[in-house]
């Protein structure tokens, strides 16, 4: 909620492709980065980000087979490596996802050929979410 320290500042990072990562920003990713990890935290955030207005925390739990509990720690999980923000309404709290780290995350993993052929927003082919063999 607001009430935590503010994530950092959104910082311009190279690509992975243009040089290699620093200490410093790598430790400020690696967090964003663990707590996507996880499947259902990477479709609340993709549910987060897809919606116009902050989300009622009470709407995340029918699209997931899980408690209220369940997906409150996922949420403190995102918001805690700062990629999504929550703002208390009444007895509700209300999130949204923080745009500046998405960007953070989209502009050390874009490479200058997916830039370039216009490939590095929007959907995803299935080919590119294949696991190698």
């Amino acid at each position: 909620m607001t009430n935590q320290p503010a994530p950092p500042a959104a910082e311009c990072y190279p690509s992975l492709t243009s040089a290699p990562l620093p200490a410093a920003p790598a430790a400020v990713l690696a967090p964003m980065f663990k707590a996507l990890g996880d499947p259902v935290r990477l479709r609340l955030l993709s549910l987060l980000a897809s919606q116009p207005e902050p989300v009622c925390v009470c709407d995340l739990t029918a699209p997931f087979e899980l408690s209220g509990p369940t997906i409150s720690h996922h949420l403190r999980v995102l918001r805690e490596a700062g990629l999504i923000d929550g703002e208390r309404r009444g007895s509700w709290i209300f999130y949204r996802v923080l745009p500046a780290a998405l960007d953070q995350l989209a502009a050390v993993l874009a490479t200058g050929a997916a830039v370039e052929a216009g490939t590095g927003s929007g959907p995803w082919p299935a080919a590119s979410l294949r696991r190698p063999r």
